[in-house]
């Protein structure tokens, strides 16, 4: 799982749409964000529950989110998991991304985001 979070976190960070939002809010703690990412997909993927937090609370804090962001992030995570996983496996990843995607997105714009209507 850490392959996976650095590596997507290191496009993150160099990715014109979404860089500057993380960068705004991460600053200087991208260190134990990466941490914590592991950790978080480590309890969303494999069920080792070692993240506990509000995600859905620290999301909603940050600034100038578009429906853009959203689909760079999703596109991002497609691109990785097809890369490091095999397919059901990283369809797997794709659609528990989505699913917390989604949440996310409606918590911003109250609607459904365009990728959560694909198959």
């Amino acid at each position: 799982m850490a392959t996976l979070v650095h590596s997507f976190y290191a496009d993150v960070r160099a990715d014109p749409l979404l860089g500057p939002v993380f960068e705004h809010a991460l600053a200087e703690r991208w260190e134990p964000h990466l941490d914590r990412m592991v950790e978080f997909w480590s309890t969303v993927a494999l069920g080792s529950k070692s993240f506990s937090g509000n995600v859905f609370g620290k999301h909603m804090a940050l600034e100038d989110v578009t429906p853009a962001h959203f689909s760079a992030w999703v596109r991002l995570w497609g691109e990785h998991t097809e890369r490091l996983f095999e397919p059901d496996d990283a369809r797997e990843l794709q659609f528990t991304a989505h699913g917390i995607a989604r949440n996310l997105f409606q918590g911003y714009f109250g609607t459904l985001p365009t990728f959560a209507h694909r198959g």
